[in-house]
């Protein structure tokens, strides 16, 4: 994928400029983040979560998370990451051990940002406050991935595009079916 010059530029030195970010708090925060999103693990839990202790609404709302990220999963992954052949950033950038563990897939887009994009955007028209808990680790998976050397800025937009266009897909689905059915 070829971005133009400016853009391209400016998405390098983001990336260079995130990754180098050292703080105490980025070292000890953002491998647990990395670790609670591999698999999709934090927004299974949070599922559970919902569906034990939510009652009605929580069941709607964990269905809604787990249907949006699947569908982000299958847009990010499945579908975006074949059609666009991007290399991950340089490991020569990453100064820190965030890069042993990238994987060797196209860069673009980023599936775990498209995953809890979706998750928390699916979630939240149903049960508004877990959907403001769930835009915490959103926030802090986006950062992550670009801090581990996993993705480009570009990426993560890229995946939170596709993860916003996942949760409103779940969320129009139900209404445009009925309405199918009714015609």
């Amino acid at each position: 994928m070829r971005l133009p010059a400016a853009l391209r530029h400016g998405d390098h030195r983001l990336t260079k400029r995130i990754a180098v970010w050292d703080s105490a708090w980025a070292r000890r925060l953002l491998p647990r983040v990395e670790e609670a999103a591999e698999h999709t693990k934090v927004w299974w839990a949070a599922a559970a979560v919902m569906a034990a202790w939510g009652g009605w609404r929580g069941r709607k709302a964990a269905a809604a998370g787990v249907a949006g990220m699947a569908v982000a999963e299958l847009l990010s992954n499945g579908v975006g990451k074949q059609l666009v052949e991007r290399r991950r950033p340089p490991k020569e950038w990453i100064p820190h051990h965030g890069d042993e563990d990238r994987p060797d897939s196209s860069s673009f887009p980023s599936g775990h940002t498209a995953a809890a994009v979706a998750f928390t955007g699916a979630v939240a028209p149903t049960w508004p406050l877990a959907g403001a808990a769930c835009a915490v680790p959103t926030v802090l998976v986006a950062i992550e991935r670009i801090h581990s050397g996993a993705h480009y800025p570009s990426d993560v937009v890229a995946g939170a595009a596709i993860g916003v266009a996942a949760a409103a897909l779940v969320r129009t689905a139900p209404r445009l079916l009925v309405g199918c059915a009714t015609t």
